[in-house]
């Protein structure tokens, strides 16, 4: 049975991610860890969906299973998980989310002991333990041998030290309004915390989870709250989370938007400016608008270009000893102060790079041009491989011909397909996005 995904274990929670897997996940991962463990000790955390106490509670008895102690930290941003995870010298962290999906879906991501996300191949490793009965058997324990689990609430105090951290000691947000969208999730504690403590001025949206309302008309992927809150109360800024905490959506002084890869060409810009970018560029995914590549080569860095997943970007951030990356969704990594995306310290980068420079967001934010670009999310019944489709080759051929950048995938944790297009010619490029939807339509949802 495949498990994970491009960033985790992820699916609907009672239907895929059932009690019993969710437990059976823990023990494989458990029985992983094991192999390398040194303080016996796991940490867990979650974000406010109603199946996180179902999904918890099947964790922990799968890890206590097999003879880890367990640490449970309740509501937390997934950064938080990774920082807490190796602060407290824990083999490993978990993460109870489904990000930016609505509260039906949840998930499991994990952490080793220093933060990080899995490589692929631990995951395939986990992933072959879960699948493999006589293992799972094997690794449970008895007796004085079983593990133990105990709750911890103080640790958020933790997180918000190293956030605070993140933001110049010389500098201070006195005076600053923000609008804050916390969508109903992991941070509607920390994030009003944080920005308050370094001295704004902060209006708070969507911080009143139910459990069922996560991301539900709010947060990162839906900001028009959060973009006539900021008009209306004449905010500086606008900042919106998702569910976890790990994404980061921009909206100026004006109420508008800010385009992902221009906040990662501002950032990455501002960095270079100050002295603060390491290896003379910036990693981003395949999924980033060339006008970003292209504003990053007129100012003499280079751009790397990774899969799709903040743990890809991360990986080429290391192989090239670069300290800065992200993804055009918002999962954007400064890694001198986070080993993953992380919406709290990426934000408080922006608040730093405004307050320095003396400039409103809609200028600083913006520092160059997107060429026309467009991505479409087709809902599908069946994810056939992408060269077994027919007359897929000639489609894209066509695409290549009309000098049409292209990037098709399915999406690793729903049923759907993801269709990217980027041309000089917005007419031309909308003209060949209609006709790749209906053909993918027919042929996927026959």
């Amino acid at each position: 049975m495949k498990l994970f995904g491009t960033d985790g274990v992820r699916g609907e929670a009672g239907s895929f991610l059932t009690a019993g897997l969710a437990m059976r996940v823990a023990m494989g991962a458990g029985i992983y860890f094991k192999e390398h463990s040194v303080n016996n000790r796991i940490l867990v955390g979650k974000d406010t969906r109603i199946s996180g106490y179902m999904i918890e509670n099947a964790i922990v008895a799968g890890l206590t299973a097999v003879g880890y102690d367990v640490v449970q930290i309740g509501p937390m941003p997934t950064p938080a998980i990774a920082f807490i995870t190796e602060n407290m010298r824990c083999d490993a962290g978990i993460m109870i989310s489904a990000s930016h999906n609505s509260f039906e879906d949840n998930g499991i991501k994990f952490f080793d002991a220093q933060g990080n996300k899995l490589s692929t191949e631990v995951e395939q490793r986990i992933e072959d333990i879960c699948n493999d009965s006589s293992a799972i058997s094997g690794g449970q324990v008895t007796g004085k041998k079983i593990g133990k689990a105990k709750r911890i609430d103080d640790v958020i105090g933790r997180y918000i030290v190293q956030l605070k951290n993140s933001f110049p000691l010389n500098l201070s947000l006195h005076g600053v309004r923000i609008v804050l969208d916390s969508a109903n999730g992991a941070a509607y504690k920390v994030g009003p915390t944080v920005l308050e403590e370094l001295g704004a001025d902060v209006i708070v949206l969507h911080d009143e989870p139910s459990g069922f309302n996560i991301n539900e008309g709010c947060g990162a992927l839906h900001a028009s709250d959060l973009c006539e809150t900021v008009v209306k109360y004449r905010a500086d800024l606008g900042i919106a989370l998702d569910g976890d905490a790990d994404r980061l959506v921009v909206v100026d002084e004006n109420g508008e938007v800010v385009d992902g890869d221009q906040l990662l060409g501002a950032l990455g810009s501002y960095m270079n400016d100050i002295g603060a970018l390491k290896g003379g560029g910036i990693v981003t995914t395949v999924m980033s608008n060339q006008g970003l590549e292209d504003f990053v080569k007129a100012k003499g860095l280079k751009l790397f270009r990774s899969d799709v997943g903040d743990k890809f970007v991360l990986e080429v951030m290391k192989e090239k000893g670069i300290n800065f990356g992200g993804e055009q969704s918002g999962h954007i990594i400064a890694s001198d102060f986070s080993k993953t995306g992380d919406g709290l310290v990426s934000a408080l980068q922006v608040l730093a790079l405004l307050i320095n420079t003396k400039q409103k967001a809609s200028k600083a934010l913006r520092p160059f041009k997107l060429y026309p670009q467009k991505l479409i999310n087709i809902k599908i019944k069946v994810k056939k491989p992408l060269d077994k489709i027919a007359g897929l080759k000639e489609k894209l051929k066509v695409l290549d011909e009309k000098n049409i950048r292209h990037l098709i995938r399915y999406s690793g944790t729903e049923n759907k397909l993801r269709i990217l297009l980027e041309c000089k010619d917005a007419k031309i490029m909308n003209a060949q996005m209609d006709d790749m939807v209906a053909f993918f339509e027919k042929d996927l949802n026959a």
